[in-house]
C-alpha cells in the first residue's frame, strides 16, 4: 500500500479578511474626520483678518473702503451701415471721493471715447455674451487713459441692450 501524504490532502488555508476589514474601517473613519474638519471650519476655511465673528457664526462683513460715482449719460449708438441696429449703453464710473470732481468736468471726453470705442466694434462681438467682460475691460482702459491713471477704479455697466 501506498502511504498518503497527510500535509497534501489538507486543503489550503484561506487568507485572513482582517487586514482589509481594517483598512476599510480606517478609511471611513478618516474619511468622516476629514469631512467634519473641512465642514466644520477647523481646515480650509476662508479667514478675514477684518471680520469679527457673530454669536451665530456669522462673520461680520469689512467696512465699505471710501467710494463714489459718476454716472454717464445714456448712449444710443446706431450699429453698422444699415443704421437698423441699436445699442443702447448705460454706464456708471467707480472713482475715489477725491478724484469725483475730477472725472464729472471730463465726462464728455469720456462719453466721446465710449461712443467712439463702441461705435467701431464688430456687431457680431457685441452679440456675443460671452464678450461683455473683453468690452467692458478695453472700454476702462479707454476711460482711464481718458482721465488719468488711478482716477477710476471701474467701470459698471448698468444697461446693455442691443435691438
Amino acid at each position: 500500500m501506498a502511504e498518503t501524504d497527510p500535509a497534501a490532502e489538507e486543503p489550503p488555508k484561506k487568507k485572513s479578511k482582517l487586514p482589509l476589514l481594517i483598512g476599510l474601517v480606517l478609511m471611513l473613519a478618516l474619511g468622516g474626520g476629514g469631512f467634519y474638519a473641512v465642514y466644520s471650519g477647523m481646515i480650509l476655511a476662508p479667514h478675514a483678518p477684518e471680520a469679527q465673528a457673530h454669536g451665530d457664526g456669522h462673520e461680520a462683513p469689512g467696512a465699505l473702503g471710501d467710494v463714489a460715482f459718476v454716472a454717464l449719460d445714456p448712449m444710443v449708438i446706431s450699429l453698422g451701415s444699415s443704421g437698423a441696429r441699436h445699442l443702447r449703453f448705460n454706464a456708471q464710473l467707480e472713482v475715489p471721493p477725491a478724484y469725483q470732481p475730477d472725472v464729472e468736468l471730463l465726462r464728455p471726453r469720456v462719453m466721446d471715447v465710449l461712443n467712439g470705442y463702441l461705435r467701431a466694434v464688430d456687431i457680431t462681438l457685441l452679440e456675443d455674451p460671452s464678450a461683455l467682460m473683453r468690452l467692458r475691460a478695453q472700454m476702462l482702459r479707454r476711460v482711464q487713459i481718458v482721465v488719468g491713471e488711478g482716477r477710476v477704479r471701474d467701470l459698471l455697466i448698468i444697461e446693455f441692450v442691443l435691438n
